[in-house]
């Protein structure tokens, strides 16, 4: 358990992809336990919410929106990012993240 009892993190690194862009690109994957109280998970049938990171959050939602995807209209920014949330077609809630630019 980590010591602020926000879950666990763990870092990785990108190999370089075959097109050659994000060579050594840093990121990092989190695992989070949330209280059976919580409200996060909006009205997923989960019990859980998986978070994509994605780089253009405003060009993804757009074509999610023209495919029909639900939506919902909540944003959240953030220092580290900004957050966006759509349901799968068996309900569930998945979260979408776009790490802050660097500059």
């Amino acid at each position: 358990r980590e010591a602020h009892g926000q879950g666990a993190t763990f870092e990785w690194r990108e190999l370089q992809s075959p097109d050659g862009s994000q060579p050594g690109a840093k990121g990092a994957t989190a695992w989070s336990i949330f209280p059976r109280s919580t409200k996060y998970f909006g009205e997923s049938k989960a019990r859980f919410m998986v978070n994509y990171r994605v780089d253009d959050l405003d060009g993804l939602l757009e074509e999610l929106k023209k495919a029909g995807v639900e939506i919902d209209p909540h944003r959240e920014n953030a220092d580290y990012g900004r957050f966006a949330w759509i349901m799968d077609p068996d309900g569930n809630r998945i979260e979408l993240w776009e790490a802050p630019k660097e500059n």
